[in-house]
């Protein structure tokens, strides 16, 4: 792959003059004492929970969750103890219609999916409480582009989830003979009925990790 650790990819990104302005950007907004999310030491969180040499699956989210306590890394996971946000609520009731026997959880946060080797990737990294999409093209964007070019690059084949146009989009950095690529509607209410209920996602993914000699995911929360 290239890169031993997401570690070692995450230090050659900081070098680069991309980030180093995405930096400088985020110490001006922490400095006018804006609220940022997720707190700064889960920024990583995804990576650290599903190091490079263990991703099975990506599932690609687009910006961290604005309210409070929401946010900590994971694209569409909540915090334990948090209200279970709409999108992931869709995500639970297709589940529950594609996983037989799949229980609709109590709880928001997907870190037990991150732990078997699904990376649970937004394509911005950051956000301002209360307000979506501030930290687009800040330079995460570029950051994440660089994340799937390394996962592409893999040998072992992965599946590349892909829901709604901005995750789409990014599916043009992805070798679709060498990996599994499924793509589909939002879940968020404003588009699930569009398709995302009944795309199966879940029961492909696991029909295409046993196919190639992997373990499938414990969807079960």
């Amino acid at each position: 792959m290239g890169l031993e650790s997401w570690q070692a990819f995450i230090h050659e990104q900081q070098q680069q003059s991309y980030f180093v302005e995405l930096k400088n950007f985020l110490t001006r907004e922490y400095a006018l004492g804006k609220t940022i999310y997720p707190p700064k030491g889960e920024i990583y969180r995804a990576f650290e929970l599903t190091p490079l040499e263990n991703v099975k699956v990506v599932i690609i989210g687009q910006d961290p969750y604005h309210g409070e306590g929401q946010a900590h890394g994971l694209a569409f996971s909540v915090k334990t103890g948090v209200n279970i946000p709409p999108s992931l609520k869709n995500i639970y009731k297709e589940l529950n219609q594609d996983i037989e026997g799949f229980v609709l959880p109590s709880h928001g946060n997907l870190t037990r999916w991150a732990e078997q080797g699904v990376l649970m990737l937004n394509t911005v990294l950051t956000v301002e409480q209360s307000l979506a999409h501030s930290h687009a093209k800040s330079g995460w964007e570029t950051f994440t582009d660089h994340v799937l070019q390394l996962l592409n690059r893999s040998e072992k084949p992965i599946v590349f989830v892909l829901w709604g146009s901005h995750a789409i989009k990014k599916g043009r950095l992805i070798n679709a003979k060498h990996h599994d690529v499924l793509s589909g509607p939002h879940p968020s209410p404003l588009s699930a009925y569009r398709g995302f209920f009944g795309c199966s996602h879940f029961s492909k993914i696991n029909q295409w990790l046993i196919k190639n000699g992997s373990t499938p995911i414990d969807w079960q929360l």
